[in-house]
C-alpha cells in the first residue's frame, strides 16, 4: 500500500526533473511550493500554498507562488479548478482531469476515482464527432461533516454553476 508520504515523494520525483529539463531553476522556495502542492489532498488556493510556504520562507511573496503555480499549470503539472465566484484551487497530486465532490458549505474538495468516467471523454467525442481537448466533472453538495453540523440546503439555483469562495 502506498502512503501519502510515498505519493508525495513520487510526485516530487516526477516534477523536479521535468522542471530542470525545461531549464527552470529549483530554488528552495520553488521546491517548497512543489512540496506543498504534491502533499496537499485538499486542493489549496495559491493563498493557502503561500501561507504554508511562509512557515519556512517568511519573505516569499504571493507573486512567487502564483508564478510557480502558473508555470506548473502551463506544463500540465497542476490541475486548475476555477469557480464562477472567481476562486481558484489547484491539484498538484493528480494534474489530469478527474471528477470531484465539492462541498458548497466549507469548500472541501474530494477526488473521485470512478471507472465509468475514465473513458467518458473518448465516448462523448466519438458519439458527437468532437475532438475533446479538456473536460471537467464536479458534483456539488454538502460533505459529511457539514451535513452533521446541520449546514443548509444543497439545492442548486439553476443559474449558479460554481461554489463559494473558500480558503481550504
Amino acid at each position: 500500500m502506498t502512503t501519502d508520504g510515498d505519493a508525495q515523494a513520487d510526485r516530487l520525483a516526477e516534477l523536479v526533473p521535468r522542471l530542470r529539463a525545461r531549464g527552470y531553476r529549483l530554488t528552495p522556495q520553488r521546491l517548497a511550493i512543489l512540496e506543498v502542492l504534491a502533499a496537499s489532498r485538499g486542493h489549496p488556493s495559491a493563498e493557502l500554498v503561500h501561507q504554508r510556504v511562509r512557515v519556512r520562507f517568511p519573505t516569499i511573496s504571493l507573486g512567487t507562488v502564483y508564478k510557480t503555480v502558473e508555470l506548473l499549470r502551463e506544463m500540465g503539472e497542476v490541475l486548475e479548478l476555477g469557480f464562477t465566484d472567481g476562486s481558484t484551487r489547484y491539484d498538484g497530486r493528480r494534474p489530469r482531469p478527474h471528477p470531484h465532490l465539492v462541498c458548497r458549505s466549507c469548500g472541501a474538495i474530494t477526488d473521485l476515482d470512478l471507472e465509468e468516467t475514465r473513458t467518458l471523454p473518448d465516448r462523448v467525442a466519438a458519439m458527437h464527432g468532437w475532438s475533446i481537448t479538456s473536460h471537467r466533472l464536479d458534483f456539488f453538495g454538502l460533505c459529511p461533516r457539514c451535513l452533521a453540523a446541520g449546514a443548509g440546503d444543497t439545492s442548486l439555483d439553476p443559474n449558479e454553476q460554481g461554489g463559494p469562495t473558500w480558503q481550504r
